[in-house]
């Protein structure tokens, strides 16, 4: 699997449920969310924007993503909800490394770019360095409706953070059911 093909799996409306562990406190905390992943062309308006952000040639881009989160974590009343858009930047020399852009960081709100690879399991793992922070995430399919996501964030003053997610598909969009269908027919053609 592909960076791009990765991608159009993802697309489509996700229950995601996560429990994390904060390991300087020793106490842990579950979270849900309904997101919806829509994945954009690589010659995106939002894409090119992004890309002419971080001064990297918009042609560059080989696909983006806009990704939209609205849920809660259990420790707080507050709603978590919010939107960003994603651009992958494909190695000259390894088409499954590169760098990842983002409108929008995860662990902090502004801008980040961060790097990907592609395992040859079909997993992606995105290295993120934040201004106080760094993180490793890694996300792979066990099946074509069910991606799990395992995390790690590190404070620059030793705080931890471990998290465990798993995403089941509750919605597709046309990309998805497509990548659902071919996905479907490789395992059917491996068993």
């Amino acid at each position: 699997m592909n960076i791009e093909e990765f991608f159009e799996l993802s697309a489509g409306k996700w229950f995601s449920h996560r429990t994390s562990h904060h390991l300087a406190f020793k106490q842990s905390e579950d979270g849900k969310s309904d997101i919806v992943i829509e994945m954009l062309e690589a010659d995106h308006p939002e894409v090119i924007k992004l890309c002419q952000q971080y001064e990297i040639e918009p042609s560059a881009a080989s696909c983006g993503a806009r990704v939209t989160w609205n849920g809660t974590m259990e420790w707080d009343e507050e709603k978590h909800q919010g939107s960003t858009v994603l651009a992958t930047v494909p190695s000259a020399d390894n088409p499954d490394e590169g760098k990842l852009l983002r409108e929008m960081g995860y662990a902090e709100k502004a801008p980040v770019a961060g790097s990907y690879k592609m395992g040859n399991d079909g997993a992606l793992t995105l290295i993120t360095e934040y201004e106080t922070m760094w993180s490793e995430e890694r996300l792979w399919f066990a099946s074509p409706n069910l991606r799990m996501r395992v995390s790690v964030l590190k404070r620059f003053g030793g705080f931890s953070m471990a998290s465990f997610t798993s995403e089941i598909r509750v919605g597709s969009t046309a990309v998805s059911t497509k990548a659902t269908e071919a996905a479907n027919a490789v395992t059917a053609t491996a068993s």
